[in-house]
């Protein structure tokens, strides 16, 4: 409604206040300047003055005693009309709350009013990189908030038709579930915010988790992937090849400080040199191996690729295993030889440290950068040496890479030994 000026009335006012400073209700005690505000008799005009007055609570609010009251038709304005204004000016002005003062509304569910709203936001990324030892978040963050809701995180895992449930937030409190769980809490940037943070990223955390806004019958969901930055490596034991089942690869890898690939794991292994000519057990219990250079013992002379012997009896069937690890806490270090097996262990152990894993070499050679030409004893019996800048005498391969010298007598005392130590 447009309020507009009475066009029959004309007022000519003199100003007194109206009400002390020291009795006004919008007088603010203390203020160290103080200015009266005239408000004129006529409301239409005095309007906008009255209200700023009252927002500001700085200032003497003065209002008109009225002399001469002249209308166009020659008679004075009633006292009854002067009421009915000074009325309608004190309604309209109590409508205003004071400026310091807060009022809180509940959030509107606009679903009903947008077509195809949705809850949550979609991620800006939807694979999350991160290396073993990181604290990561898996972002999941709220438009609004519905009135009744639940959020919950869960890790797929297609292999297991049961939810793996991490934790389960109601925006108030939250409640955790699983072995995650104890490494994972909400983050709460903002009310908003059902973001999950994990700490101390293991190499079993990678996968795909879901963030679900159960809300009644309007449930939803988005799905992270977690992937940690780390090298994919082929390993066989001493007794030599295909010797390992699923199950007897999977517990090599995990002694060897890794674990069993994944297909995309091995698939960015193949594009980033690696090539094996031997198959291996993945984690999803299928058989591959990455060629780049075709030949025939090696699947034939066909394009370059992953060779697939597809899903295998993880009892009876066996093969080689290949696995991933990711960075260390550690670090590993190479001491001068020639020892034993036995001696390399004490060796290590003299120092604070212990003899280094397969996996763990690894891991120094991406993460690190080590580059020994020296062939050390590793902790299943294996001498190996990693390799940054190839040259001739250091394995005689064109390539970067750990090279092996296999399983040697333990008691020939030809090597050195690879420690690692958590200092």
């Amino acid at each position: 409604m447009r309020l507009t000026r009475p066009r029959n009335i004309v007022a000519e006012s003199r100003f007194l206040p109206l009400a002390s400073a020291a009795s006004s209700p919008l007088h603010q005690r203390g203020t160290a300047r103080s200015q009266h505000i005239y408000i004129e008799d006529d409301p239409w005009t005095s309007l906008p003055l009255l209200i700023a007055a009252v927002n500001r609570r700085r200032e003497n609010v003065c209002w008109p005693a009225t002399q001469h009251l002249k209308p166009l038709s020659g008679k004075f304005l009633t006292f009854r009309l002067r009421m009915k204004r000074l009325a309608l000016l004190l309604s309209l002005c109590l409508s205003f709350p004071p400026r310091d003062s807060h009022i809180y509304h509940l959030e509107k569910n606009y679903q009903a009013d947008i077509p195809g709203f949705r809850y949550l936001l979609d991620p800006i990324h939807e694979v999350i990189h991160t290396k073993r030892g990181d604290n990561v978040t898996l972002p999941c963050v709220l438009r609004t908030r519905p009135k009744s809701y639940r959020v919950k995180w869960t890790k797929i895992n297609h292999a297991d038709p049961l939810e793996d449930i991490i934790l389960i937030t109601n925006g108030h409190h939250h409640r955790n579930y699983n072995q995650i769980s104890k490494r994972s809490y909400l983050r709460r940037g903002h009310r908003h915010d059902a973001s999950m943070v994990i700490t101390n990223v293991t190499l079993e955390d990678e996968g795909r988790y879901r963030c679900q806004l159960v809300n009644g019958l309007d449930d939803e969901s988005l799905t992270l992937t977690l992937r940690l930055e780390g090298v994919v490596f082929p390993y066989q034991p001493s007794q030599g090849r295909y010797q390992l089942n699923y199950y007897e690869a999977r517990l090599a890898c995990q002694e060897q400080d890794a674990r069993l690939a994944t297909y995309s794991q091995l698939y960015k292994a193949w594009t980033e040199g690696l090539e094996w000519c031997n198959a291996g057990w993945l984690l999803d219990g299928t058989v591959h191996y990455p060629i780049i250079v075709p030949r025939e013992p090696c699947g034939g002379n066909i394009l370059p690729g992953i060779r697939t012997y597809g899903t295998k009896d993880k009892l009876r069937d066996k093969f080689d295993a290949f696995c991933f690890t990711s960075a260390l806490k550690g670090y590993v270090y190479f001491v001068m030889g020639p020892m034993s097996f036995k001696e390399a262990v004490h060796r290590c152990s003299a120092q604070g440290a212990e003899i280094a894993r397969v996996g763990q070499l690894y891991a120094a050679w991406m993460f690190a950068r080590l580059d020994r030409c020296d062939g050390g004893w590793l902790a299943d019996g294996s001498v190996q040496l990693p390799i940054i800048i190839p040259r001739h005498r250091c394995g005689g391969y064109p390539d970067p890479g750990v090279r092996s010298l296999g399983f040697p007598n333990k008691e020939h005392r030809k090597y050195g030994v690879y420690c690692y130590s958590l200092k």
